[in-house]
């Protein structure tokens, strides 16, 4: 465990003690996260060290193949401490975002308060106003109770996140219709509650008529019904090798707009866009009229179920198997053409090879390439800001001397575990 300084007669501090960079405890992050940040820019130093051609030990300098080998090795040990460095602060956050997620809950609370106070000015405090806050009392208490449960998994946003270890965005938006309806719903108990008249409560009942919140109840069935379609339509491609998910160390907001590579999606995007402008208006329209369910009109509901459609249209169409389009022999500058014979290196050109998300050199390096009855790691090579090998669309490694002359089938198996589909070539000696 690193030891920070004092400021004063250089003595270990003992917060740094308990929070250097090796520290990785449950209810700390900060030395897990400390731990991690050294290690990847140790890797990124190696990594640029090497594309630079230094640090190479004499021995395997005169071949190339032997240096590029060695390197490989070198960054893949360091790219696996980068790794567990990683889960550890995954860990580390997760465990601590229990307490950040139940702090929001009652932040929410007490700024409900304050805008409650604020339009009470001049019209004075109503029992809808009172009805609101103790629905918002009711939910926070809820939600941190749930908070402490899964404090392992991340507090309240534990269902919410993936088995990929991200934020889902279908599960996202479907939670937040619920609490939504249920906080319209205890609105009401609360009015009803603290109705003194038969007329007032009648009145409060014919609010949770299905006719006036109609439009509300459908988006509400639609988007949860899409958060457990979505759950099962990518569970059935992920084990049918039709689409390749990789876990993330921890999830992060992005998630909710972004893909597992974190680039903007469309159809995220906009699912999230139109079900918060729709929750805003449900939102007005409940504080106008806190007597019954918001009764979100059907042009509006529409939109959100289009927007749902969309979202889930492109979830349907997202991935693809990996796929080998073809393999040559690769060829440097002053080579003469020729066959592909042992020890050679091969050129396998397709797409797919690195799953989204797996750009990483810790699951680079776990791509494999079956040579016949050889497993073959992908060599790592360095450039300056990245790897030229491998690629999502072309791999270099070389044939194993193990491998038997004649027809032999290539096979590539990426970081998500999807195998491609056999390619014959023909290996001489």
């Amino acid at each position: 465990m690193a030891v920070q300084e004092a400021s004063r007669g250089g003595e270990p501090d003992a917060r740094g003690a308990a929070h250097g960079g090796g520290c990785t405890c449950g209810d700390c992050p900060h030395g897990a996260r400390e731990g991690h940040r050294r290690a990847v820019a140790a890797f990124l130093r190696r990594r640029d060290e090497f594309a630079a051609g230094h640090g190479l030990p004499a021995a395997v300098a005169h071949s190339a193949a032997a240096s590029r080998q060695w390197v490989s090795d070198e960054l893949t040990q360091s790219a696996q401490l980068v790794a567990e460095r990683g889960r550890a602060e995954g860990d580390a956050w997760l465990a601590g975002l229990w307490r950040r997620t139940a702090v929001t809950v009652w932040a929410g609370v007490v700024l409900l308060l304050l805008v409650q106070a604020l339009t009470a000015i001049g019209t004075g405090w109503t029992a809808a106003r009172t009805a609101g806050l103790a629905a918002a009392l009711l939910l926070a208490a809820a939600l941190t109770a749930a908070s402490w449960y899964h404090r392992a998994r991340g507090g309240a946003l534990a269902p919410v996140i993936g088995e990929d270890n991200r934020l889902s965005t279908s599960r996202a938006v479907a939670a937040v219709w619920v609490l939504f309806v249920a906080y319209a719903v205890l609105v009401l108990v609360g009015r009803l509650a603290a109705a003194s008249s038969a007329a007032e409560r009648d009145a409060l009942i014919d609010g949770l008529e299905l006719a006036r919140g109609a439009g509300m109840v459908t988006v509400l069935a639609v988007v949860c019904a899409i958060a457990v379609v979505v759950r099962r339509v990518v569970g059935v491609r992920v084990l049918g090798q039709r689409l390749q998910k990789v876990r993330a160390h921890r999830p992060r907001a992005a998630d909710l707009l972004t893909d597992d590579s974190g680039r903007g999606t469309f159809g995220d995007i906009q699912y999230v866009v139109i079900s918060a402008v729709a929750l805003l208006f449900a939102a007005v329209r409940l504080a106008r009229r806190p007597d019954q369910l918001p009764d979100l009109p059907w042009g509006l509901a529409v939109v959100v179920l289009v927007s749902a459609a969309t979202y889930f249209a492109g979830k349907y169409a997202d991935g693809g198997r990996p796929v080998i389009l073809s393999v040559v022999r690769a060829r440097e500058a002053g080579d003469l053409d020729a066959p592909i014979r042992t020890g050679e290196d091969i050129e396998i050109r397709g797409a797919g090879f690195v799953p989204p998300g797996a750009g990483t050199a810790d699951r680079l390096s776990r791509m494999v390439v079956r040579v016949g009855a050889v497993h073959v790691h992908v060599p790592l090579v360095p450039v300056s800001g990245g790897f030229s090998n491998p690629t999502d669309g072309l791999l270099t490694v070389p044939v194993p001397v193990d491998v038997e002359p004649g027809k032999v089938e290539v096979r590539v198996v990426t970081a998500a575990g999807v195998e491609t589909g056999a390619y014959v070539i023909d290996v001489t000696e």
